[in-house]
């Protein structure tokens, strides 16, 4: 099979129609009729999956992977990656937001250059209002500046994919995913394309589910934390110890006495406040080793609704 163009519904019942239609037009055109669509439903509360359902029943070249529930975003692209059968695999989001008909401007660009892997693309303007600008900028700069990982800032979803990238990002168990991560770490020759991506709704990635995707994208690809935690605690070691020599010389030069409640009940809670939060550094990194040793799969398929035999 030539291609597979793969992608997740969540809250997606108004655009599964729309979005299908274009994808299947989308995919005759560059790949004729050697394609297939899957359809990976990520418990969606809506009436996505009946919809996807009704329009898998009339095309076979529609595959809807029913998860047992909603397991996120990330997960559920990975999941529709690995029942994936192309040789080329476009995955897409299905809100419409990133049109289907960036298919074949990426296959062109594909073929342009036969060493190319991947073609993904990149904003132009990010979508949103400035709350949803401003986070998103802060998101990818903390990031970088953390994980040292030169990350294109302002990626979308959507990418077209060569069988052996998408093989060798498969090849990855985390149980906490974040995709963006993956897709750099896994290496071969990317190729950037810029597109103009639509805002049709509000964002479902809150600033609250943004500082999550933070902290676990951070923890997951960098010990930076770690090691900063170990420089801030021999930084403050060393101004306490300058401190207190200061304070001897001071008490045996002017004979005087080594008061100061407000001195002393500051650096108790000062260092209090550090001490507490980097134990809490500590506790994110052993819940994440605790959840991978656990090796619990990241996502569990209810059902895959298939019209071949397979």
């Amino acid at each position: 099979m030539k291609l597979s163009v793969v992608a997740t519904l969540y809250r997606s019942a108004p655009y599964v129609d729309e979005f299908c239609r274009r994808a299947r037009q989308a995919a005759r055109q560059y790949a004729n009729d050697d394609y297939e669509i899957i359809l990976v439903n990520d418990g969606s509360p809506d009436d996505s999956l009946d919809i996807a359902l009704q329009i898998a029943a009339a095309d076979p070249k529609v595959t809807v992977v029913d998860l047992s529930r909603n397991f996120g975003h990330h997960k559920a692209m990975m999941t529709g990656l690995a029942h994936a059968r192309g040789e080329e695999i476009f995955l897409i989001d299905s809100d419409l937001e990133e049109a289907p008909e960036w298919l074949n401007e990426f296959g062109r660009q594909r073929q342009a250059s036969s060493a190319c892997d991947v073609v993904y693309g990149v904003q132009r303007q990010r979508k949103g209002g400035w709350f949803e600008r401003t986070t998103g900028q802060l998101f990818w700069f903390t990031l970088k500046t953390l994980t040292g990982m030169e990350l294109p800032s302002n990626i979308t979803t959507a990418r077209l994919m060569s069988r052996r990238y998408v093989q060798a990002l498969l090849l990855h168990q985390e149980r906490e995913v974040f995709m963006a991560g993956l897709w750099f770490i896994t290496g071969y020759r990317q190729e950037a394309c810029e597109v103009d991506k639509l805002s049709r709704a509000t964002s479902t990635y809150t600033f609250r589910k943004k500082m999550s995707l933070l902290v676990n994208s951070v923890t997951a690809f960098s010990n930076a934390p770690l090691v900063s935690i170990f420089y801030l605690g021999l930084a403050i070691s060393l101004l306490a110890g300058c401190y207190i020599i200061f304070l001897v010389l001071r008490w045996w030069i002017e004979d005087t006495s080594m008061a100061g409640w407000t001195s002393v009940m500051a650096s108790i809670w000062l260092l209090g406040g550090l001490l507490m939060s980097s134990l809490g550094v500590v506790g994110i990194y052993m819940a994440k080793i605790y959840t991978e040793a656990k090796a619990r799969p990241y996502t569990i398929v209810r059902h895959v609704y298939r019209s071949d035999a397979e």
